[in-house]
């Protein structure tokens, strides 16, 4: 009886003191920073081998580190029973190894690094209560969406064919990292890098194969890597998209469509934004579709503002609201519309749509993006073969964002003897006749001398009674 009074008195005595060193003030976030400041300094200094088994020590297998500071540091968020706060100091103390191995080039230790908690000891099982704590955080953490956002930037340096469907599409999971202002500025800043390298790496690859592919398609395997799944019909599709160019392209219209609009009430705008966005569209059953939905939509979209001036503000929420509405309103399942038209089987359509809105409203990408990946991510569940048909919207709208929104001039030249200078014009001979060539654009505008005339390409637009009525008025009203 004396040793069963003495175990439970010890035992609510040390309860007693866990409790009262749990209540008392703890100073978190000098115990992140001091984790923080420690691998900031050894992964300028040590080697990266050295830097992974400090990380190792610290939260995975939580023994000695170098630093007498680092575990009390650790034990102070654990003690405190603060598993986001864990959470968000794993993550950073991540991005921060990152970000410093990605301006070295040291992928190899990026992908060491995500391989850490692949330890056997983090389900190993424990008598420690605070190990147990521990480990089930760290379950929790590999469990989740940040540990899956973490293996993001490993999978950029596996082969395509290694890897699930989705993760061609990197460059746009990573979007909703940087945007989010609750990530901390290192994943911002890393999501931000990586996503704009896999664009520009994805540029230059493409740039590469249009040029070469056609020239070297009979000559053994010389030809260069398509860096898209969609094969040799990627070509024609890029035919397809770039003979727009030129003075009828859709970045004209675009400016023809801003310099129109100016000064015209919200309500008037919403008509006109419909028929820009349907406008040079191969009428079929879709764009009927797109037609009647959009207008339904668009009646009722910020009723308050229909008597006021068009602006830029106004502009970016309506832009925001209609991508919305073509790819998916609750950001996380594809919107009616989204499916109604994938349901037609013409991707691109909606493709060139959503390119007519980023051209008349440059900071809408980043939002546009942003909905592209809730679509990735909603449909990365299914295998490939159940979602073919998605897919290719993906990589039809990959390549025409990376035609028309990069630093890549792409032109079609004629292949025809006596017409070797000329380019395609949008109802000419098949594209099979001409050769696709690019090069970088020296700069984003032309010099005005190298201009095309807009109000003569207007005044033609106008004159075409497929442009409708409205945009022949505003023409009039707004020289």
């Amino acid at each position: 009886m004396i040793g069963d009074r003495t175990t439970g008195q010890y035992q609510t005595s040390s309860a007693a003191r866990e409790s009262r060193y749990l209540r008392q003030q703890r100073d978190i976030p000098k115990a992140q920073q001091t984790i923080y400041n420690h691998l900031l300094a050894i992964v300028k200094t040590w080697p990266p081998e050295d830097v992974l088994e400090e990380f190792r020590h610290l939260f995975i297998h939580h023994v000695n580190t170098s630093s007498s500071a680092l575990l009390p540091a650790l034990y102070e968020i654990v003690l405190a029973n603060r598993e986001e706060e864990f959470k968000n100091t794993l993550k950073r103390s991540c991005y921060i190894l990152i970000n410093n191995w990605d301006i070295t080039r040291n992928h190899q230790s990026i992908r060491k690094l995500i391989q850490v908690f692949a330890d056997p000891v983090v389900t190993r099982m424990t008598p420690s209560p605070t190990l147990k704590r521990l480990r089930g955080w760290l379950q929790n953490f590999i469990d989740s969406s940040d540990f899956r956002e973490l293996r993001l930037f490993a999978a950029r340096y596996e082969e395509f064919e290694k890897v699930h469907w989705s993760e061609r599409y990197t460059s746009y999971l990573l979007v909703p990292q940087y945007i989010n202002l609750q990530n901390s500025a290192e994943q911002r800043e890393a999501a931000r890098a990586l996503s704009q390298n896999l664009k520009e790496r994805f540029k230059i690859d493409l740039a590469f194969y249009t040029a070469l592919s056609e020239s070297t398609r009979n000559k053994s395997d010389r030809g260069q890597k398509n860096p898209t799944i969609l094969g040799h019909e990627s070509l024609n599709l890029i035919k397809r998209i770039v003979a727009r160019r030129g003075p009828f392209s859709y970045e004209n219209l675009a400016h023809i469509f801003i310099n129109q609009t100016r000064g015209l009430n919200y309500r008037q705008f919403k008509d006109c934004l419909k028929d820009y966005l349907i406008y040079s569209l191969e009428k079929n059953a879709c764009v009927e579709i797109l037609n009647t939905q959009l207008s339904n939509k668009l009646i009722e979209l910020y009723q308050s503002h229909e008597d006021k001036t068009i602006n830029d503000a106004l502009l970016l929420r309506t832009s925001n609201r209609v991508i919305e509405y073509l790819t998916t309103e609750d950001h996380e399942t594809p919107s009616s519309l989204f499916l109604l038209l994938m349901s037609q089987g013409t991707p691109l359509t909606l493709v060139i749509v959503l390119l007519k809105l980023v051209l008349i409203c440059r900071h809408v990408r980043t939002h546009l993006e942003a909905r592209v990946a809730d679509l990735i991510q909603y449909y990365e569940k299914f295998d490939e073969a159940d979602c073919r048909w998605v897919i290719s919207f993906f990589e039809i709208f990959n390549i025409t964002m990376t035609i028309h929104a990069e630093n890549i001039e792409y032109t079609l030249v004629s292949m025809n003897r006596g017409g070797a200078d000329e380019p395609a014009s949008e109802a000419g001979r098949p594209l099979s006749s001409y050769r696709i060539f690019s090069q970088a654009k020296l700069r984003e505008r032309l010099p005005p001398e190298a201009e095309p005339d807009l109000s003569l390409i207007a005044q033609h637009l106008a004159d075409d009674e497929d442009f409708g009525d409205r945009f022949t008025e505003i023409d009039a009203n707004h020289p």
